[in-house]
């Protein structure tokens, strides 16, 4: 028996990176998948985001684990765009599990990030829409009678602000990965007698698309002392960043039995970085 066999997950951003690794494995453990990602780019984001490519081999990928999949292109910050998608996907599937917060930009490099629509975007897009991802989800989780974990995926920057340089962007980018530990801290309290889990996930930096891009690489050597403040204590992997899958596998911990009296909690996946 899997680790989710029988459940079925909704997910943001599932297009690529950590949801990408998220659905995948959580197939691989026996659940069926509801997701969506944008799949466009975003003026205020100077690398590109995920293609309609990207999120075909996502489909195609939970689909050879032998395990179905709704998937769709959508908006984080469309609220009725993400109602139908999760509507639609439980409709079909029958049932709803499991919540994966975890749509994200890096709003934080080159004149985008100056500017005031990358303060907007990153909190429209990753405080704004985990509402819009957790909220028309819980309906769903509660109908169930069965419990349920969200997770939503903040940062190490949800928990320090060592890597403002002071601009919109990354300004953005802070606030709303502190900003949805407040939220997760609502809910915990909201939906705990209904056996239904909320954490935050905070990684250290990831290897995936939204920083194995030029654009970073140019902001990190623009700004050696925020490059500096990125280093883990705890040696990782060779290019100096988690992959997506030891994310992964810390979720997998929390939707799990495994982890179920853990509720209200930043789980952190830093290699230390925090402890500074």
């Amino acid at each position: 028996m899997g680790l989710a066999d029988g459940k079925v997950a909704f997910i943001s951003g599932l297009a690529r990176g950590q949801g990408r690794s998220h659905a995948v494995r959580l197939a691989e453990e026996g659940a069926d998948i509801i997701g969506f990602d944008i799949c466009h780019d975003e003026p205020s984001v100077e690398y590109p985001l995920a293609t309609p490519e990207d999120l075909d081999e996502t489909i195609a990928l939970v689909e050879k684990t032998g395990q179905r999949i709704h998937a769709a292109q959508a908006d984080a910050r469309d609220a009725e765009a993400v109602k139908k998608v999760v509507d639609d996907g439980v409709a079909e599937f029958g049932r709803l599990d499991i919540v994966l917060a975890n749509a994200g930009i890096m709003a934080i490099t080159g004149e985008q990030r100056l500017m005031p629509e990358a303060w907007h975007a990153g909190i429209d897009i990753m405080l704004k829409g985990v509402y819009n991802t957790v909220n028309p989800a819980i309906p769903h989780l509660r109908a169930g009678g069965r419990g349920g974990s969200i997770i939503i995926t903040s940062s190490t920057a949800g928990l320090v602000g060592g890597m403002s340089d002071g601009s919109p962007g990354v300004l953005g980018y802070i606030a709303s990965k502190h900003g949805v530990v407040g939220l997760m801290r609502a809910w915990t309290l909201q939906l705990a007698p209904e056996r239904i889990r909320v954490n935050t996930v905070h990684p250290t930096g990831v290897a995936s698309p939204m920083i194995l891009n030029e654009a970073f690489g140019r902001f990190v050597q623009e700004f050696p002392t925020i490059a500096e403040n990125l280093q883990n204590p705890l040696p990782v992997h060779d290019n100096g960043m988690l992959l997506p899958e030891d994310v992964t596998n810390t979720i997998m911990h929390l939707v799990s039995d495994a982890g179920q009296f853990v509720t209200g909690q930043t789980v952190v996946v830093d290699a230390g970085f925090t402890a500074r």
